[in-house]
């Protein structure tokens, strides 16, 4: 029932005010006109340039902001637009903005499309004041500009504004990242229980995903557990890891699972409360998403003093194999850390970034 009443406020929102709109309540899908589709007016554009503050329904744009169809451009470039058919792309200092309703003291995901346009170096900064990050645009990590993004943040208010900004100035006022869906996610803080210490070690909870989100989810580097968008868990790596989904891959167990993309660069960490001189027993899978990934996959584990390197060999067809290890605590906090060894691309797309994934962890204490 629940589920039932946020969709009929989602798909209502559409026809509310804006003062009125802040007042619905929104769990799991799209911002109000958070794919773009509902177009700005004819008379609000001027070739495929936005005019006037308001005039991009549902946002409020600052700067050269430009409604984009996917497909060919003038000047022979070709934007691929993964989740319908319009997007927006912004340009040098340009923004949108939208204020939603939160419930203070919550984890939310954004998920959100969103690729380089011109230039190798571009950037997207997306901030829920007062919190704010970067997200570096140069790496591809699927060829066909589908990448898709999760950003999490804890509500300090009842109402967050969400800001998408490109915070670059190239030679070209109009380049800039192109955005094409934005939707958000409440999300539980998964907590440890009497039978895995570690939290979300399933990765059932995490962010929003797109129906036609066929490469998964990039969660960016630095992540903190506080507000990861991937709960429990540290993006603590350079580049991003991926999450992906049992509809469109293969996940060994329940509906989510990670993949780390990025070799040694694509790691995620937990910090687990341990109690010194205690000898722990972890367990995990390692896999391949049936994506076409393939080659010698290595995973490495590392908690306390021991290390354990899984080798995989991968045919990109889907498997997995268990592993497990011990390790004494040494200290009442121990950091629980998974990368890739080596880097991998699809064998039908050497433009793809893949690798091993990552399922079913977990840890408990030996009782002798």
């Amino acid at each position: 029932m629940l589920v039932l009443l946020s969709l009929l406020l989602l798909c209502s929102s559409a026809f509310l005010s804006p003062a009125l709109a802040v007042k619905a309540t929104f769990f799991d899908g799209f911002l109000p006109n958070g794919n773009f589709e509902e177009r700005p007016k004819a008379t609000d554009l001027n070739k495929t340039t936005i005019k006037g503050k308001y005039s991009l329904p549902k946002w409020e744009i600052s700067g050269l902001v430009e409604y984009i169809s996917g497909g060919p451009q003038p000047g022979g470039m070709f934007f691929a637009v993964a989740h319908g058919v319009h997007a927006v792309r912004l340009g040098n200092e340009a923004s949108i903005s939208q204020s939603i309703p939160v419930k203070p003291g919550f984890l939310y995901s954004l998920t959100f499309g969103a690729s380089r346009t011109c230039a190798q170096d571009e950037v997207l900064r997306v901030s829920v004041p007062p919190l704010s990050g970067d997200l570096p645009l140069q790496t591809l990590y699927s060829s066909n500009g589908g990448d898709t993004y999760a950003w999490g943040f804890r509500a300090t208010s009842k109402v967050a504004k969400v800001i998408f900004h490109n915070p670059g100035i190239q030679e070209d006022p109009a380049c800039g990242p192109l955005l094409d869906a934005v939707a958000i996610k409440e999300l539980y803080p998964p907590m440890p229980t009497k039978f895995n210490m570690v939290k979300n070690g399933d990765f059932e909870e995490g962010p929003h995903l797109f129906n036609d989100s066929i490469n998964g989810i990039l969660l960016p580097p630095k992540q903190q557990d506080l507000t990861s968008p991937l709960p429990g868990w540290i993006i603590e790596s350079l580049k991003a890891v991926k999450y992906i989904d049992a509809k469109h891959f293969n996940v060994h167990s329940g509906r989510a699972a990670v993949e780390l993309v990025a070799g040694r660069e694509s790691a995620i960490a937990q910090i687990l409360r341990t109690v010194p001189g205690k000898i722990y027993n972890v367990t995990f899978t390692v896999g391949d998403a049936r994506n076409g990934c393939h080659g010698s996959m290595m995973v490495e584990a590392f908690a306390g003093k021991e290390t354990l390197k899984v080798p995989y060999k991968s045919h990109g067809k889907g498997g997995f194999k268990v592993a497990s290890f011990k390790f004494t605590a040494v200290a009442p906090r121990t950091r629980l850390t998974f990368y890739s060894s080596f880097y991998h691309t699809r064998i039908d797309d050497f433009g793809s970034l893949c690798g091993p994934i990552l399922d079913q962890i977990m840890v408990l204490p030996i009782r002798y």
